[in-house]
């Protein structure tokens, strides 16, 4: 038996900054300004697993299997807030089934600035480099503008994480839990922004 039409093909996602390519959690906490996506406050905690508060979930373009996940996002939280972050996630099955990449100013405690799965479960983190005690550098420690690049590699499950164009990545994890799904953004529990989104990838 075959997949659905087109499953296998090479495809491109480009979302564009409207509600009819992007469904957040809860409208009132989004506005879509020129080429922006801008999550204008914090979410509130859901029910069940511990998870991202607030994110959208882009419908346009078909699901992706494997993925590069390009973008430029900003934090808005003021940087004297610690825990600051925003979320990229991916992979995207459903609220308790998806992938995410936490980008923030602390690398010291487990739920910060790292790879995580989300698996009918509270989120578990699956990067290589959290050690117990301290993760990868900070991503992201003021209020710029910073390029972010997500790839994952459906066969293997490898997952990178690029941050400024750098050559190495700044985060990496291996995971198959979940071959195909959709990508979005938002905050685990802050807030910020998204622009220039694209997606490269395999169909679902």
């Amino acid at each position: 038996m075959g997949g659905p039409p087109g499953h296998g093909r090479f495809s491109v996602v480009r979302p564009e900054p409207t509600p009819r390519d992007w469904s957040p959690l809860n409208p009132d906490k989004w506005t879509f300004d020129g080429r922006q996506v801008i999550q204008s406050e914090r979410g509130d905690p859901p029910e069940g697993p511990r998870r991202p508060f607030e994110y959208a979930i882009v419908d346009a373009g078909p699901e992706l299997e494997s993925v590069r996940y390009r973008a430029t996002v900003r934090i808005d939280e003021p940087v004297a807030r610690g825990d600051r972050d925003v979320v990229l996630i991916f992979n995207y099955r459903s609220p308790t089934r998806f992938y995410y990449v936490h980008l923030s100013q602390d690398n010291t405690i487990y739920p910060h600035n790292g790879i995580f799965k989300v698996d009918d479960a509270d989120r578990e983190r699956i990067d290589d480099q959290w050690d117990g005690e301290l993760g990868a550098p900070p991503a992201i420690d003021d209020r710029a503008w910073h390029d972010v690049r997500l790839d994952y590699h459906a066969p293997s499950g490898r997952i990178a994480v690029h941050v400024d164009g750098s050559r190495k990545p700044l985060m990496t994890a291996t995971d198959r839990s979940f071959s195909g799904g959709r990508i979005g953004f938002g905050s685990f529990d802050n807030y910020g922004r998204i622009r220039d989104v694209t997606a490269l990838g395999i169909r679902g």
